[in-house]
């Protein structure tokens, strides 16, 4: 009676329920009953509405199964799961879905290594099933913090280990495809999941060995090398991961690399770090990529305060950042990136100064390693503000070069460049040569189709200012700057290193015919050139290069931008730089002035062999062979040698070694060249800066006589007395004398406004009025004051306001007010 009481009831089942009892061998180890699990897939299509109650009672047995470690059943449970799964793709799926996606967290929860694996190649399957309709309700939260955990297995066993990691990357992978595919696919870039899943795929992409054979686009691996290395199939993960994301969900997928590199202290040494950063700029769309370098640029702002090293490797990592994206579309904040990295190059000159000041008490090795550490940071800064000025296309890079231009600490423009106040004397100094090598490396390469372009004045004043004559480092690279951009043809490199070159023409220059542009630029700006060439000479820290770069720009100037008018103020500047050195009104040493001459020498050289005029040639050649002969040390060949015997005294009187303006005139003369000018001694233009500046002032090296009212010294009125004699009497009743020299005053101030080039007499006007506006400034200085007052005077005195007042009987009031 009880047996067929039992076959009743089991007629009574459901028919899905026999179905899916009929797949279960009595021995697991049979594996699935293949003839049953046909009827149940036919079941499930020919009726989808059942499919939730099949995939219900499928994991209440899978769930019993693993608990009682019945692990046979619990693989035949997940192969029945997954045919049915790929069968089936109706409507109706959706609750089936439900139930698998519950058998496979059960198997994720589980301990055992291969009931996680079983589970996880079961989502990736599922992954892979491309859904007829969103499923608005689904979430992955579960699925995406067991896979990460997964992906940082610490089992004992090795080869357990590998696999569960393996398992858990293939998960990551899985659950992105399917969301991103998803309409509901922004819910996986949330900054919660993005903080599993990233350093997830870091953590494992850490045990590659060799980075640098996969850095740059994504490499084809094999399939076995996938499937058994975490490294390699995490970076792979990685990739698909950067490559999905867009606009709206970059900055979500890079900001917890920072995080994993702060953690983990990768950015130093930071090849890792560097490696990552250059999957993710080759794997996101390049439209994207200056959201990378915001993002790396915002965390060198968090991490200022950090050590030199870990500031310099993230430096290094935009480096290589710009580098891949500066091909693209590098995006509309490119001031903001130089001003972030001009920021940092002033908070790391800062942090240099000040580990000098605390080590000038004790002098520690540590101190000094920071110091070198901080010149890292420092050459880092730069090469990435010049490799990132380069590549930019020419009209950013005009503004580039304006903008840094701006930053450097000049006279006169204290308003846009950086704050030095408190650096001193020395910061100043470290600011101006670190821009002004980051402006180097911007104008490298640069093309500009008329040097106006290149050289505008707002760029060219403060380029030129004598608050970047300095320091002779200073002056080498305000000149290479200038090289770089005058030197349009690449002739630079055949003009390199200062001599006597035989034959011009076999450095086969490259050369154009002067536009128009250039003509009027040198009309405005040349005096401007010839200035700072002319100061550059005459001080007294030149070295070697010093010289050579004074050398290549007069050349450069030539080629440029010389017609007949600059070949002419070119002679008067270069014998102007000969009479320096044989006058010597500086007191410059020996080696400068003999240096001077070599390059007066080198380069009317080259001025002759370029206008090939022969009368000049002949005369350059004769006095260089003469000078060969008697004074070597007037050459650039032997002045720059090691081991040079140098003169005690020049002789003034040795025509024959020096360059003569009448000579020069008569040759040029003969040739078409207007040489009325060469007659006018080169005077240099006077700016406001060389009046308020520190450095010796260029008025004090210009005879100019200027009226002004007679001084109250005792000296100066015995100076300017005179003892009465019969003579003297005689010589003041003779006018014949005073006659003639009124007369020769006259002829020489007229011949000056005739013949003297318009921007020196406007200079020399300047100079006079400047100098009496000064004067009458300082007398108005000393006698308007103003007057003492009874209610006192307010001072201020930590923060608060103090009067003092002054009696009345003590205050000092003038006569015609006292009465």
């Amino acid at each position: 009676l009880s047996a067929g009481v039992c076959c009743c009831c089991a007629a009574l089942r459901p028919r899905y329920k026999r179905l899916v009892d009929n797949i279960f061998p009595e021995d697991p180890k049979d594996g699935l009953v293949k003839a049953d699990m046909e009827k149940l897939t036919f079941y499930a299509v020919s009726a989808p509405e059942k499919l939730d109650r099949i995939g219900a009672y499928l994991a209440e047995r899978l769930s019993r199964d693993v608990v009682r470690h019945r692990y046979g059943y619990v693989l035949i449970a997940m192969e029945a799961l997954d045919q049915l799964l790929m069968a089936c793709h109706s409507q109706s799926i959706k609750p089936f879905v439900e139930s698998f996606l519950h058998m496979v967290a059960k198997l994720l929860e589980s301990g055992e290594p291969k009931l996680q694996v079983l589970g996880t190649n079961s989502f990736v399957k599922f992954a892979n099933i491309e859904e007829d309709t969103p499923s608005y309700h689904r979430r992955y939260d579960f699925f995406v913090s067991r896979f990460s955990a997964m992906c940082h297995s610490c089992d004992h066993d090795p080869e357990i280990q590998t696999e569960i990691r393996i398992a858990g990357i293939r998960g990551i992978q899985g659950v992105v495809r399917k969301t991103v595919n998803d309409e509901l696919r922004a819910t996986i870039w949330e900054p919660q999941h993005m903080d599993k899943i990233v350093p997830s795929l870091l953590f494992n992409m850490q045990k590659i060995e060799d980075v640098d054979s996969r850095i740059g686009p994504p490499s084809s691996p094999t399939g076995a090398e996938k499937e058994e290395n975490p490294a390699l199939l995490a970076e792979n993960c990685f990739r698909e991961l950067l490559g999905r994301a867009t606009y709206g969900n970059m900055n979500n997928a890079v900001r917890p690399v920072f995080a994993h590199l702060d953690h983990h202290r990768l950015w130093d040494p930071n090849e890792f770090a560097v490696s990552c950063f250059k999957i993710i700029m080759y794997s996101i769309q390049a439209q994207y990529s200056h959201h990378v370098i915001q993002e790396i640029l915002g965390h060198l702002d968090v991490r200022k305060r950090d050590s030199p090293r870990v500031r310099a490797g993230i430096i290094q990592v935009l480096l290589e950042a710009v580098a891949i994206a500066a091909k693209g579309s590098i995006g509309p904040t490119v001031l903001e990136v130089f001003n972030t990295l001009l920021k940092h190059l002033r908070i790391s000159v800062d942090f240099e100064l000040s580990d000098r000041r605390s080590s000038a008490e004790s002098t520690t090795f540590s101190t000094s390693s920071k110091e070198s550490d901080e010149r890292i940071v420092q050459n880092a800064i730069i090469q990435t503000i010049g490799f990132f000025g380069s590549n930019l296309p020419d009209y950013q890079r005009s503004e580039i070069m304006m903008f840094i231009m701006g930053k450097v600490p000049v006279f006169g423009t204290t308003s846009q460049s950086l704050d030095t106040s408190h650096l001193g004397d020395l910061g100043t100094r470290r600011i101006q040569i670190m821009l002004l090598r980051s402006l180097l490396m911007v104008t490298s390469g640069y093309k500009a189709t008329t040097i106006t372009n290149a050289l505008p004045p707002p760029f060219l004043d403060p380029l030129l200012s004598p608050s970047l004559m300095e320091d002779s480092e200073l002056r080498q690279l305000v000149l290479e700057i200038l090289h770089n951009l005058i030197d349009r043809h690449d002739n630079r490199a055949k003009l390199r290193g200062i001599r006597i070159i035989p034959d011009v023409s076999d450095l086969k220059i490259k050369r154009d015919k002067i536009s128009r542009q250039d003509v009027s630029f040198m009309k405005k700006h040349g005096q401007q050139l010839y200035r700072h060439i002319f100061l550059g000479c005459k001080e007294e820290d030149n070295v070697q290069k010093n010289f050579e770069l004074l050398f290549t720009s007069l050349a450069l100037t030539t080629i440029e931008l010389a017609n007949e008018e600059v070949v002419i103020d070119l002679i008067r500047l270069a014998i102007a730089l000969q009479d320096v050195a044989i006058i010597n009104e500086d007191n410059l040493p020996m080696f400068n002035r003999c240096g001077v001459m070599a390059l007066v020498a080198a380069y009317l050289n080259f001025l002759s062999q370029m206008i090939a005029v022969p009368a000049f040639c002949q005369h350059v050649s004769k006095v260089i062979e003469t000078r060969s002969l008697e004074a070597s040390y007037f050459l650039p060949e032997t002045i720059f040698k090691d081991k040079c015997s140098l003169p005690k005294s020049l002789e003034k009187d040795d025509k024959n070694l020096f360059f003569l303006t009448n000579k020069i005139a008569e040759s040029l003369g003969g040739s078409g060249y207007s040489v009325e000018r060469l007659s006018v001694p080169y005077v240099p233009q006077v700016t406001d800066e060389d009046r308020l500046s520190r450095r010796k002032s260029i008025v004090d090296t210009v005879s100019i006589q200027v009226d002004i009212l007679p001084g109250n010294n005792t000296e100066d009125k015995i100076d300017n007395t005179e003892e009465i004699t019969f003579e003297a009497l005689k010589k003041a009743i003779d006018n014949n004398g005073l006659e003639e020299q009124e007369k020769e005053k006259r002829r020489l101030v007229i011949e000056k406004f005739q013949k003297a080039p318009f921007e020196e007499i406007a200079a020399q006007c300047e100079t006079k009025a400047n100098l009496l506006h000064d004067r009458l400034a300082q007398i108005l200085e000393l006698t308007i004051r103003p007057p003492p007052s009874p209610s006192g005077t307010m001072t201020m005195t930590a923060g608060h306001a103090h009067y003092q007042s002054v009696p009345v009987y003590e205050m000092k009031f003038p006569d015609l007010c006292v009465y």
